[in-house]
């Protein structure tokens, strides 16, 4: 009997072949754990396996931080021309886009992304790296010539050394290039750690960047499962071989994170959990915009963002109209089905813990005087049954203080909190631990400006979510326990950067 993803097996054969067994990428060569361990993953939607993955010990991240500390030290990328290093990043991207149907394949099978979204990341991940093949071209320092009239004083700014890279599964293709892209350009040298369940895009990645022509030794990946996996992160923020750490991930990692990168002093970029409101007025441009804007911002890629916008905080003279039109885009343009098929818009969840999670919030939701207009538990139909799936979920008059207002979910559920004025607007888009993003829909510029002071956040949209159609390549990262330092734009660059002064006495 046919699989599940037989018509995705058809148009991809190299990504669906019966148990893919992938290895890791180690200094000169593709290799298995030192132990021969292995791991499987499985599909989110069909519980297929889809491939078997190298279990990573303690000695497989010790030789590939080595390797990468030799590579850096030996200035074969680290010393290499900027031209040099821009070059392979913009092959790299062609790389990329003349084999999306190989990524986006992986993406549907490792993430459960619905296969139009898969493309939609390797395109934004190719963009990513062209970007930042265009900055290495513009890296340069400063010099000082006024201060002494026989003095001269030069500013270098030089590559950090060996980065030690930590990436989700939610965007694990374009999230490892926002980190790979400035590091590479800088000139460092990366041990990445993929999550255990999506360590195929990294694989893919890897072989795209070496047939690009990256040098051996710059860019190793280690591979590993659940607990194990951890063991490997902690091992990269302690090994005195690693300089810094970039870590995208959960609050309460990036804690652990920083206290273990404390031990040696590393550099430590974190971009971690949000709860973000988006705020409606109800002088929107148009609420259909907004109420479109709303539905993305918390349903795109099944709630599985960091920056969703969780909590929507409508302004209380519109919001049943505007609570009745979201729930009826949410019934009517929602369809829960096998990514691989392009009518499929909502995806299973990750896994299974995640869905236990999900489900937790739930019935915490249900239980907290909020009211549940659409959703609220596992969809009924059977075909369903085998994936990780949760209904798209609205609960309306939640408490500002109750859990599902509070802490991340990272599934298809929002809040939704009625307001008065823009005072009030104010103090509940910051009535949270958190400061990833914030929205603002108004036709008021005044009132548009001051909430994007106002709000605690490290990026503010105006009329718009998830920067759809807005400005691309701008710094992102967070306030508060949303994290430290920035990706993507210049910004993302500095953080992959030091600082050398060089005073000259002349003679």
């Amino acid at each position: 009997m046919s699989g599940p993803h037989e018509a995705l097996a058809d148009a991809w054969p190299c990504i669906f072949r019966p148990m893919r067994r992938e290895q890791m990428l180690i200094g000169q060569a593709y290799t298995d754990a030192a132990d021969g361990r292995t791991f499987e993953r499985r599909s989110p939607y069909s519980g297929e396996v889809i491939a078997t993955y190298p279990e990573a010990g303690l000695a497989d991240v010790e030789r590939a931080a080595a390797d990468a500390r030799k590579t850096f030290e030996d200035g074969r990328w680290s010393g290499a021309p900027a031209k040099v290093r821009a070059a392979i990043l913009r092959k790299t991207a062609d790389v990329l886009r003349a084999r999306l149907d190989d990524f986006a394949a992986n993406l549907v099978a490792e993430v459960g992304k619905p296969i139009s979204a898969a493309k939609g990341e390797v395109q934004g991940a190719a963009e990513v790296l062209e970007y930042y093949a265009a900055l290495a071209l513009d890296l340069h320092g400063e010099a000082y010539s006024a201060q002494a009239a026989d003095a001269l004083g030069l500013v270098l700014r030089e590559p950090v050394g060996v980065v030690g890279v930590i990436i989700p599964w939610n965007f694990p293709l374009v999230l490892a290039c926002w980190k790979l892209g400035p590091a590479l350009a800088a000139g460092c040298t990366v041990v990445l750690k993929p999550s255990h369940w999506t360590s195929g895009s990294a694989i893919l990645l890897a072989r795209a960047l070496s047939d690009s022509g990256l040098p051996p030794g710059v860019l190793n990946v280690v591979t590993g499962e659940a607990e194990n996996g951890a063991v490997i992160g902690q091992a990269l923020c302690q090994s005195p071989l690693v300089d810094k750490i970039a870590f995208t991930g959960s609050t309460a990692t990036g804690k652990k994170v920083m206290q273990t990168c404390a031990q040696t002093l590393k550099r430590v970029s974190l971009e971690l959990g949000g709860k973000s409101p988006n705020v409606v007025f109800a002088d929107a441009p148009a609420i259909d915009a907004a109420v479109a804007g709303a539905f993305f911002g918390i349903f795109m890629n099944a709630g599985q963002v960091c920056q969703a916008g969780s909590r929507l905080l409508v302004q209380r003279s519109i919001h049943a109209e505007f609570v009745d039109k979201l729930v009826a885009m949410t019934r009517g343009k929602l369809r829960l089905g096998d990514p691989a098929q392009p009518s499929t818009t909502l995806g299973p969840l990750v896994s299974e813990p995640q869905l236990r999670r999900v489900v937790g919030y739930l019935d915490q939701g249900k239980s907290c005087g909020a009211v549940l207009k659409t959703g609220g538990g596992r969809p009924a139909d059977p075909a369903l049954a085998r994936g990780h799936f949760v209904e798209p979920t609205i609960f309306d008059a939640v408490p500002a203080d109750a859990t599902i207002a509070q802490e991340e979910i990272f599934g298809p559920v929002l809040s939704v909190l009625p307001f008065e004025d823009e005072a009030d607007a104010l103090r509940l888009a910051n009535h949270t631990t958190y400061g990833l993003a914030a929205a603002i829909w108004t036709r008021d510029l005044n009132v548009a400006v001051r909430l994007a002071k106002g709000i605690r956040a490290g990026t503010v949209w105006v009329n718009a979510y998830h920067g759809t159609g807005v400005a691309n390549q701008m710094p992102y990262g967070g306030y508060r326990q949303s994290g430290i330092g920035r990706e993507l734009g210049r910004a993302g660059l500095d953080e992959y950067l030091e600082t050398k002064s060089v005073q000259i006495k002349l003679g």
